[in-house]
């Protein structure tokens, strides 16, 4: 197997943890980012329409799933922001018991946050060990914060975590969508409400 920076370069499996207490990156275990139209499951490259319903099927199977927005959908700071916040809620709508906990900046809560209001970037494990959650939703964090918390969460919890992004996505999720906008989180919505379906009548 080759190697990068003595890591392996392929076969990583981004999965739940907990993996280690500082796990590695999984751009430096060799899982590279996805091109328009695909996303990454596990550290796997695959269509964008297989992320989806792979993504609303956790979603629905998930026993506490909880959405993390961060301050890029928090603050309406544009009106793409206010279109996406929405499209978010209609689809935080139709996953039965999911819950919203906020992520509104990036600064340190010391000595204590209140995990029931909010999640903080710098140890998210201790919002998911206090609520329980299995499944989460990253969404709106900037890059670089979203990548550490993503890392925390691996590193010390079993919650399988989901990354919708608007630029390139997050290979520290187990699954990430790449250019997610007003339009992609309603089609993702529209998979949900499919997969409901499909459910329902088995």
């Amino acid at each position: 197997m080759s190697t990068l920076l003595g890591f392996p370069k392929n076969g990583y499996k981004v999965v739940p943890g907990p993996e280690t207490y500082l796990s590695p990156s999984a751009a430096a275990m060799g899982v590279v980012l996805p091109n328009e139209g695909e996303a990454l499951i596990e550290g796997d490259i695959v269509p964008e329409e297989v992320a989806y319903e792979e993504i609303a099927n956790r979603l629905l199977s998930a026993r506490n799933p909880t959405l993390f927005p961060g301050p890029l959908v928090l603050w309406a700071w544009s009106e793409k922001a206010v279109a996406k916040a929405r499209a978010l809620l209609e689809m935080v709508g139709e996953v039965p018991g999911m819950k919203i906990i906020p992520m509104p900046d990036y600064r340190p809560k010391y000595p204590m946050i209140n995990p029931k209001v909010e999640i903080n970037p710098n140890h998210p494990n201790l919002t998911i060990w206090h609520n329980n959650i299995d499944v989460c939703v990253f969404v709106g964090v900037h890059c670089h914060f979203a990548n550490l918390a993503l890392k925390i969460i691996r590193a010390g919890t079993d919650c399988y975590t989901i990354a919708l992004c608007g630029q390139r996505g997050h290979e520290d999720a187990m699954i990430t969508l790449r250019d997610v906008h007003a339009e992609e989180v309603m089609d993702l919505t529209d998979t949900i409400r499919k997969v409901k379906m499909e459910r329902l009548s088995c």
